[in-house]
């Protein structure tokens, strides 16, 4: 079954609405179907719950977080040592944030292709480290 790895970015731009999220409203309705698996860092739920807490404050950004946890989202709430030596190796090797050197570490640990509109991502996804589905 395809797997992928939704990026922070990803995720909020479904949230604020933007038609590049169609992709993600998409995803999501193939997963409710079980057609494909969907899965999160806690640290890119984490990124979504901080942005949500600015623009809505701390009540609505939880209740934010439980309606994201109804979905057919597969939360990775722990880092293997596997997927911390390859986020340490992205965050040296390519220029990428801490936050998504792991997004990218779980994906590829998954063999999942990692949905983002993250331009971080470009440099490591063309020298082949991990697939991507663009929000373009």
């Amino acid at each position: 079954m395809t797997h992928f790895l939704l990026d922070a970015c990803a995720l909020l731009a479904f949230l604020n609405g933007e038609p590049k999220a169609q992709k993600v409203l998409d995803l999501l309705e193939k997963a409710r179907d079980g057609k494909i698996r969907l899965s999160m860092s806690i640290i890119q739920l984490l990124e979504v719950y901080y942005d949500r807490v600015y623009v809505v404050g701390v009540d609505a950004a939880r209740i934010r977080v439980e309606a994201i946890l109804s979905e057919p989202i597969t939360i990775i709430e722990t880092i293997s040592f596997s997927v911390m030596y390859e986020a340490g190796r992205f965050k040296t090797s390519y220029s990428m944030s801490f936050a998504d050197s792991i997004a990218a570490a779980t994906a590829k640990n998954l063999a999942a292709t990692i949905v983002t509109k993250d331009s971080e991502m470009k440099e490591a996804e063309e020298a082949g480290e991990f697939s991507v589905l663009w929000l373009t």
